[in-house]
C-alpha cells in the first residue's frame, strides 16, 4: 500500500515511516523543510512538500494514496486552542479527500482524561469537547465514517525513548529550571506509557488489520506513578525530589499543573487481543535512566 503520513519527520511519525517501509509499504511523507526531505529520502520514503496549514497539500497527498496516517500535531501549548483548530481542519480535509473510497484514515488521539481515576479502556468514548481541552481529533476522525472513510483512532499515552517522553519531557525542563524534581501530594497518581517503537508497530497493525470505527491504545505500561517519574528525574539531574501540594502545583508546573496531579492509567488489553499487538519495548523509567540529561 502507498501510505500518506503527516508528521512524517516527527518523533512518532518518523518511527511509523520506518515501520511501514520495513513491512513493505510505500510511504509518502509530508514535510515542509529540506532537512525533513533529506531524512525521508534516507529512510526510503517519497517526499510530499507541504504543512498542516496548507490544506491543498494535505488533500493532494491523501488523494494519491491508499491510506492516510495522521501523526502531526503542534504541541506549542501557548497556542493550544489554535493548534486544535488547525488539527480539526486538517482531519476534515483528509477525510474529504478519502470520502466514498473506504480507504483507511488513522488519526492520533490521547488516552488521558478518558476516565480519570479509573483504568481507561478502548470501549470508552472520548469526553465531550470543552474549552479547557478543545482537542477533537478522535471525534473529527470518527465523523468521517459517514462520508465513506474507514477511520480508526490510535490513542497515545506518554510515548517515550531515551530522548523524548511525551509530557515527561516538559517535566524535565521544569525540574531543571526549578532545581527540584517534584510530584503532587503522595505522587501515587499514574500516567500510562508506551515505547515509541511499540507505538509505531501499532499504527501499522491498525492499518493492516484494524476495523472501521475502532479505537486502539498504544499502552505498554498501564500506569507509572508520578513519584517514580520524579525520582528518576532527580537521579538524572542530580537534584532533590520534593512533594508539592495541589495548591502549589499550578505555580510550580505551569500548564502541566493539572496533568501532574492527574491519575490517568489506561489499558491496552482489547487492542492486544484484537490486533495481536504485544508491546516489548523498555519501560518509561528504564528510558529515563538511560537518558543523557546533559543534552536534554
Amino acid at each position: 500500500m502507498r501510505i500518506f503520513v503527516t508528521g512524517a519527520t516527527g518523533f512518532i511519525g518518523s518511527a511509523v515511516v520506518k515501520e511501514l517501509i520495513q513491512a513493505g509499504h510505500q510511504v509518502l511523507g509530508l514535510t515542509r523543510s529540506d532537512a525533513g526531505a533529506t531524512a525521508l529520502i534516507a529512510a526510503g520514503a517519497q517526499v510530499h512538500r507541504g504543512e498542516l496549514e496548507d490544506l491543498e497539500s494535505l488533500r493532494s497527498g491523501a488523494t494519491q494514496s491508499d491510506a492516510v496516517i495522521h501523526t502531526a500535531f503542534n504541541h506549542d501549548f501557548s497556542r493550544f486552542a489554535a493548534n486544535c483548530e488547525l488539527d480539526n481542519n486538517a482531519i476534515d480535509t483528509l477525510g474529504s479527500a478519502l470520502a466514498g473510497s473506504n480507504r483507511p484514515l488513522i488519526v492520533s488521539a490521547g488516552v488521558g482524561f478518558l476516565a480519570p481515576g479509573r483504568l481507561a479502556t478502548e470501549d470508552m468514548d472520548a469526553p465531550p469537547i470543552n474549552p479547557a481541552f478543545p482537542r477533537a481529533s478522535e471525534q473529527k476522525a470518527l465523523a468521517t465514517i459517514a462520508q465513506g472513510v474507514s477511520a480508526r483512532v490510535v490513542r497515545l499515552p506518554q510515548v517515550h525513548d531515551p530522548v523524548k517522553q511525551g509530557l515527561v519531557t516538559y517535566l524535565v525542563a521544569v525540574a531543571r529550571q526549578k532545581g527540584v524534581s517534584a510530584y503532587v501530594g503522595d505522587g501515587l497518581n499514574r500516567w500510562s506509557a508506551g515505547h515509541v517503537l511499540d507505538c509505531a508497530r501499532l499504527y501499522r497493525l491498525a492499518l493492516e488489520k484494524g476495523t472501521t470505527g475502532a479505537r486502539y491504545h498504544a499502552v505498554g505500561e498501564e500506569g507509572v506513578q508520578l513519584r517514580e517519574i520524579a525520582e528518576a528525574l532527580g537521579r538524572g539531574l542530580n537534584i532533590p525530589v520534593v512533594s508539592k501540594s495541589r495548591e502549589e502545583a499550578a505555580e510550580h508546573f505551569g500548564f502541566l499543573g493539572h496533568f501532574a496531579a492527574a491519575d490517568i492509567p489506561a489499558s491496552s488489553a482489547i487492542t492486544q487481543q484484537q490486533l495481536d499487538w504485544h508491546p516489548t519495548g523498555p519501560g518509561l523509567i528504564s528510558d529515563l535512566d538511560k537518558m543523557n540529561y546533559s543534552e536534554a
